[in-house]
């Protein structure tokens, strides 16, 4: 599992909360007319996180049962490991559930699920950036754009050269679903989120 990363980002995430509950109010009233500018894009931004973090904490799911949203086999794929951990700092803890999923050719897929519970506004601004902003881009090899999954927020990157890709939904505003693979196509990944009941998952509490 990789423990290292969720703590850091469980510290990350209780830093900015608390940033962001210390500075309720401390907002200037200048009056301007002129067209919105990069700073004040990232004031929009900042003020949403800031919203974001003032919404109520509430106790992360148990592993075991994000596992249950872990399936046998998906994308052409057998799992070979479900692995589950509930970790934090601070406070505050997630509680995250991965499948490892390996085929021929060297082709792996990851799944990880992610409950950020107690700090979910503020997981949208360390492990989901992407829900906040519009992306479309392409490259020589491959694409990356923001879009939507089954009505949720989603992260959709593929390299055609490489044939690795990763696809990231955000669900409930409290639940990321990350799936990354290597020598699978973008149709793989996407049959892996069919096979996660994304609107069973986003009733969960």
């Amino acid at each position: 599992m990789k423990t290292s990363f969720i703590v850091s980002f469980t510290l990350v995430a209780a830093l900015m909360l608390n940033s962001c509950n210390g500075k309720k109010g401390d907002q200037t009233e200048e009056a301007s007319e002129e067209p919105k500018s990069s700073i004040d894009a990232l004031q929009e931004l900042a003020d949403k996180a800031k919203d974001l973090g003032n919404r109520e904490a509430v106790d992360p799911i148990d592993f075991r049962k994000l596992k249950e949203f872990l399936p046998m086999k998906t994308g052409g794929l057998d799992r070979t490991e479900a692995t589950g951990e509930k970790s934090g700092a601070m406070g505050f803890t997630v509680s995250t559930a991965e499948g490892k999923y390996k085929g021929s050719d060297n082709a792996s897929i990851d799944i990880d699920i992610i409950d950020t519970g107690g700090i979910a506004g503020v997981s949208t601004m360390t492990l989901a950036a992407w829900s906040m902003a519009e992306i479309d881009k392409e490259t020589t090899t491959g694409y990356e754009k923001t879009t939507k999954i089954e009505g949720f927020k989603a992260f959709e990157k593929y390299d055609n050269e490489q044939k690795s890709g990763e696809l990231n939904v955000l669900v409930a505003e409290r639940y990321l679903i990350n799936v990354e693979g290597n020598n699978v196509s973008i149709q793989q990944l996407k049959d892996c989120l069919k096979d996660i009941d994304l609107d069973k998952l986003s009733d969960l509490k």
